[in-house]
């Protein structure tokens, strides 16, 4: 690189030295204002407490992030010390972080604070309903039973009426003590086969209800409109469908199949047998108790699966937990990456800037070397003094030369000009103690 060349870049760092300045300045203003959006959500009190709150805080951000560019632009690129360019970087860091700390999440949420509600309110509305699948599951869990309970009570039934009709199992027919039975057998289960489906329909209404408080959720999720009033009636549709999960739960009838499991086999009683002779007394005795033993492994059967129904984990209801706009973004950052990235970018992107200053002036100082750079920070008007300066100590220099050799110096005596000593002894303002002279050479 040449020495005009490096002239050239000079130039061109002083008369971007407005445009740095003005580039401070706006992204410093737009920080503020994205930061006063921001804040303004997280503030609360009344219109006029919150307007404040939020000018004064945006302003102070502001005039830290123009201040602290400022000064790192104007003192970074001259530090050549390793150790202090270390340092300087080191607060430049320190300074950034802080900068995301108190702006930057802040930029965040004013640009995506209503999308990052938003999916808040989609990730909630999923998880209910999951949760209403489960509640419902576990409501119908029960129907499965119902198959073998209805085989059951038509297998006594069926019996009894064979019973009835040809005495099938004591060989003499008529309604006896086995019939009896078996009809009482078959009564209790058809009335846990109706508990039973009766809870069907039950079920069906609250879960189709509970679509419809999720059909609401969703509209809107997705609906235009300020957020903060879509966010308050989602939570009343939040807590209603809260409600219907309780409900489900409830209207679960394992506990009363176990219930009634428990009653068909341990509260059986058998009939004394009222035949005519003993030898059907006998039969009917026989026949009474292998209906005893059906009836018992059939309780243990509906107890068993009553059980694996009930062991199931509860539905625990949710609870919408309402958040603000900064409070979403930083939930869901992942999501917004793009917004982060932006608003990061508006605080930090004078570090760019700090970096091409600290690598221009590298080149110039290797390019024109101490002396050329202590000479090149001059302004216009400290080198026109110089060189009055100089004019001055040549003029006095030649009248005091030309007024020894007319007031008598020896002629053979060869005259010496002046040294540096003398030229600033005798420009030296009057009555000033005089000035040290140098060592002579």
């Amino acid at each position: 690189m040449s020495a005009s060349q490096s002239y050239t870049l000079r130039g061109q760092v002083t008369r971007l030295d407005a445009t740095t300045r003005v580039t401070l300045a706006v992204l410093a203003l737009a920080s503020g204002v994205y930061t006063y959006l921001g804040v303004r959500e997280l503030l609360d009190g009344t219109v006029n407490t919150v307007f404040l709150g939020a000018i004064i805080y945006s302003s102070a951000v502001s005039v830290a992030i123009y201040a602290f560019w400022s000064y790192l632009m104007r003192l970074m690129p001259h530090v050549r010390h390793p150790s202090g360019r270390r340092m300087l970087y080191l607060a430049m860091a320190i300074g950034s972080a802080m900068i995301i700390a108190m702006s930057s999440w802040l930029n965040a949420a004013a640009l995506a604070g209503a999308a990052a509600l938003e999916q808040h309110l989609a990730v909630t509305t999923e998880s209910y309903q999951q949760k209403l699948n489960e509640a419902h599951e576990n409501a119908l869990a029960a129907q499965s039973l119902l198959p073998d309970i209805q085989l059951a009570s038509q297998r006594f039934s069926q019996l009894s009426d064979q019973e009835a009709r040809s005495g099938v199992l004591t060989g003499t027919s008529g309604s006896g003590t086995v019939v009896q039975l078996l009809r009482q057998m078959s009564s209790q289960l058809t009335g846990l086969q109706r508990e039973i489906e009766g809870s069907r329909e039950q079920v069906r209404t609250l879960f189709e209800q509970g679509g419809e408080h999720l059909s609401s959720m969703r509209r809107l999720v997705s609906s235009q409109g300020p957020i903060a009033e879509r966010a308050n009636a989602y939570a009343e549709e939040a807590v209603a469908l809260s409600g219907l999960l309780t409900a489900l739960e409830q209207t679960s009838v394992a506990p009363a199949v176990r219930r009634a499991a428990e009653d068909l086999g341990g509260s059986f009683i058998a009939p004394i047998a009222d035949g005519s002779d003993a030898d059907l007394r006998e039969r009917q005795s026989r026949v009474v108790g292998t209906i005893e033993a059906a009836v018992r492994a059939q309780s243990d059967a509906l107890a068993q699966a009553a059980d694996e129904i009930l062991a199931r984990p509860m539905v625990e209801p949710l609870r919408f937990t309402p958040l603000s706009a900064p409070e979403a973004v930083i939930r869901y950052a992942r999501d917004f990456m793009p917004s982060w990235a932006g608003a990061i970018s508006i605080d930090l992107l004078p570090a760019v800037l700090i970096f091409v200053l600290c690598i221009v002036q590298d080149v110039i100082r290797r390019e024109e070397g101490e002396e050329l750079e202590l000479g090149g920070d001059m302004s216009a008007a400290e080198l026109m003094r110089a060189l009055r300066i100089q004019k001055r100590l040549r003029a006095t220099e030649a009248g005091h030369g030309a007024a020894e050799a007319e007031h008598g110096a020896d002629a053979d005596e060869p005259v010496h000009p002046p040294d540096d000593d003398d030229i600033v002894q005798r420009n030296r303002p009057a009555g000033a103690t005089p000035f040290p002279k140098t060592a002579a050479r």
